[in-house]
């Protein structure tokens, strides 16, 4: 999984490669995209890093 992540314009711009549709883990969506948990991004806001917790699907 490949994630850019950068603050633009004050919005938070999150670019992540899709995958192949994968059943979700209670089977009734199919993932997309996932960070596979929290993701400590270079981004930062008060010269702290974001974290980012993404999970994309779409209905099966």
């Amino acid at each position: 999984m490949a994630m850019t992540v950068e603050i633009k314009n004050g919005k938070l711009c999150i670019e992540i490669d899709l995958e192949t549709p994968t059943p979700s883990s209670s089977g009734k969506t199919l993932v997309v995209a996932s960070t596979r948990g929290n993701a400590v991004t270079t981004a930062m806001v008060d010269g702290k890093p974001i974290t980012i917790g993404l999970l994309t699907s779409y209905m099966n």
